[in-house]
């Protein structure tokens, strides 16, 4: 049962225009109306206008939209960013906002046009407005290098405000080597070893994004402890010497079937007692939440790989269980977004 509030017509309303309401943010975002009331609360929509470069009626318009959404607030003639943004600015997470904002607007909002069609046809429809010839979103970004990158800076951004879940739960007490699979640009495995200072880490993933870690990894200094290694996580073997393998946002991408290989795969590179841990966002077992998960889910729909979405706890523990890991063991974040880890042993 879902404990979700019932649906009023405002609600309705926000969801039928929700489109627009992330337009509203995006154009505060990209006019820079959000660091210009957080240098300068209180301005009048006249001030508001001189220092963005904006006439009456724009201004006018984008303001009726941020307050109304409650992403401003107004105070006699004077706005103000609402609550919530200024606690962004505060705590120095307002870049990864924005940079998730680039991400929707740039990535995510072009293929969304195609999510009825992704249902329909049961696959991942919206790769059809990324260049490339490959059948996932990855192979294609390697085809671009320009979009490739702004891809990694912001999942980097989505690492960094889910990082702290993984940090706080992905034991390696007694752990040597983890092998980081799909690693990306290496922001878990650096993330990681920062925590864990006893620990090395190797980071596998396609070749154009290894490099990307590579100079990432040396960037920290942490090239002593973290290694890279290019390889098809599906075609190529997993280089053994590892008691830990690790799946980072990883297992969302693929299939059931597809993520059941792969963890075979990390089954036979480890040794006896060796732990594996998945970390994203789950769904509930329940099937009815939470609604991050459900929105989020059209991006994994419509983008990533044909059979993309986010998986309910109980799954992974059944497909632990058909690649011979015992064990299973829920760690769940705690926070506004639904990541979690969840392990098992060899």
């Amino acid at each position: 049962m879902t404990d979700a509030t019932p649906l009023t017509t405002d609600g309705l309303v926000q969801i039928l225009f929700g489109s627009s309401a992330f337009q509203m943010l995006n154009a505060g975002r990209n006019l820079g109306l959000f660091p210009l009331l957080h240098r300068r609360p209180g301005l009048t929509p006249q001030e508001i206008g001189q220092e963005l470069d904006l006439a009456e009626r724009p201004v006018q318009i984008l303001l009726l939209g941020t307050t109304a959404l409650g992403l401003t607030t107004r105070q006699g003639h004077g706005y103000f960013n609402a609550d919530v943004l200024e606690g962004k600015f505060a705590d120095g997470t307002w870049e990864i906002i924005e940079d998730l904002i680039e991400y929707e607007e740039r990535i995510v909002r072009p293929a969304e046009v195609d999510f009825t069609e992704s249902l329909r046809q049961n696959t991942n429809v919206g790769l059809r407005r990324i260049k490339g010839t490959g059948t996932d979103l990855y192979h294609r970004l390697s085809e671009d290098p320009g979009l490739e990158q702004l891809f990694y800076r912001c999942m980097r951004s989505w690492s960094r405000l889910s990082n702290p879940v993984l940090v706080e739960r992905a034991d390696l007490t007694g752990v040597r080597r983890v092998l980081d699979i799909g690693g990306g640009d290496g922001v878990n495995a650096i993330a990681l070893a920062q925590a864990n200072p006893g620990v090395e880490f190797t980071v596998l993933d396609l070749p154009g994004t290894v490099e990307i870690a590579r100079r990432k990894i040396d960037e920290h200094g942490l090239a002593g402890r973290i290694s890279v290694r290019a390889a098809d996580i599906f075609a190529d073997p997993y280089p053994p010497g590892h008691d830990c393998v690790l799946f980072a946002n990883q297992l969302v991408i693929w299939s059931p079937q597809e993520n059941v290989r792969l963890l075979r795969k990390a089954h036979a590179a480890l040794p006896d007692g060796g732990r594996v841990l998945v970390f994203n966002a789950m769904s509930d077992d329940s099937g009815d939440g939470p609604l991050y998960a459900a929105l989020d889910n059209v991006y994994f729909a419509t983008l990533p790989a044909a059979s993309s979405t986010i998986y309910r706890w109980g799954q992974y523990e059944e497909w632990f269980a058909e690649a011979g890991f015992v064990k299973p063991e829920r760690l769940p974040g705690g926070r506004w977004t639904p990541h979690g880890v969840i392990s098992a042993v060899k």
